[in-house]
């Protein structure tokens, strides 16, 4: 009887001290901040665009998993201003880059999650005009506070015009095909 009893209250103890704490961080979209920087042969250009939500998944300490929404009628661009700033914020808006009338909102959605050193390499899901590729990135988190850049290849999502990469262009009128975002999360 001595012998269950122990047997119980090991169970017990393991069954209680075994578990993972999970949780669920809500990202503050008020305060995160998504820079991005587009090229092309003679300069480049950079704005914001706003996370419409986000949330991501922590065991414990350890970052686990993560999704977000992408506000893509917000994108903005900070480096113009007055007609240049319109025209420019107009056509990254349209049919020839990201088709906001029809696709209001981008995806990113993570995969996998490996510790890498201080920092987690993520494996993840990015949807954009509703097309799905996988990306990878690193991400560094402390505290409240997530940051990663990213380098995305917008042929990837059909988003061709001007691109360097299709030789259909004049050389100085031509836009790189990658892009960088700059992700600051608060949660």
């Amino acid at each position: 009887m001595k012998s269950i009893k122990l047997f119980i209250i090991s169970v017990l103890a393991l069954t209680f001290f075994g578990f993972t704490q999970k949780i669920s961080k809500k990202v503050n979209v008020e305060t995160s901040v998504v820079i991005w920087t587009g090229y092309k042969v003679t300069g480049q250009h950079e704005g914001t665009i706003t996370l419409k939500e986000g949330v991501l998944l922590f065991e414990d300490e350890t970052l686990t998993g993560g999704n977000f929404i992408i506000d893509m009628t917000t994108i903005n661009t900070t480096d113009l201003q007055g007609g240049a700033k319109n025209r420019l914020d107009g056509h990254l808006k349209n049919e020839h880059f990201f088709d906001v009338d029809k696709h209001k909102t981008a995806a990113m959605t993570f995969k996998d999650v490996k510790p890498n050193g201080n920092s987690y390499l993520i494996i993840a899901d990015l949807t954009i005009k509703g097309i799905t590729k996988e990306i990878s990135f690193n991400m560094a988190v402390s505290e409240n506070l997530a940051t990663a850049n990213l380098k995305i290849d917008r042929t990837k999502f059909n988003i061709t015009y001007k691109s360097a990469s299709l030789g259909n262009v004049l050389k100085d009128k031509a836009i790189y095909d990658e892009f960088d975002l700059r992700v600051k999360l608060e949660f």
